[in-house]
């Protein structure tokens, strides 16, 4: 198992920017895959970013491709998100995880492919 522990949310400006980090527990991170989600008040959670386990591969969802990007420490045991040209769109919660799973569904956003996730980071982006 792993937990997660996400931070460096907060409250920005329209065009600011923010890094998330998401802190993993457990000797075994690098062969998870990991990814971002968000979700905003009144709707569903949405596929953010994924990275595989070894940092080569990563995929962003079309709404902030070219705004953010995923990276990941495998000895730091810590996955980043770098926020850019934040819009107030791209307010909500936004949780770290983390999953073994095979197949397509952690880089196609799919929920179900991630059994692990954080409590979750708050990201507002003021207009």
């Amino acid at each position: 198992q792993v937990q997660l522990v996400e931070s460096g949310g907060g409250l920005v400006q329209a065009g600011g920017s923010l890094r998330l980090s998401c802190a993993a527990s457990g000797r075994t991170f690098s062969s998870y895959a990991m990814g971002w989600f968000r979700q905003a008040p009144g709707k569903e959670r949405e596929f953010v970013t994924a990275i595989s386990w070894s940092g080569g591969s990563t995929y962003y969802a079309d709404s902030v491709k070219g705004r953010f990007t995923i990276s990941r420490d495998n000895v730091k045991n810590t996955v980043y998100l770098q926020l850019n040209s934040l819009k107030p769109e791209d307010t909500a919660v936004y949780y770290c995880v983390a999953t073994r799973v095979g197949g397509s569904g952690w880089y196609e956003g799919d929920v179900r492919a991630y059994p692990y996730w954080g409590q979750g980071t708050q990201v507002t982006v003021s207009s």
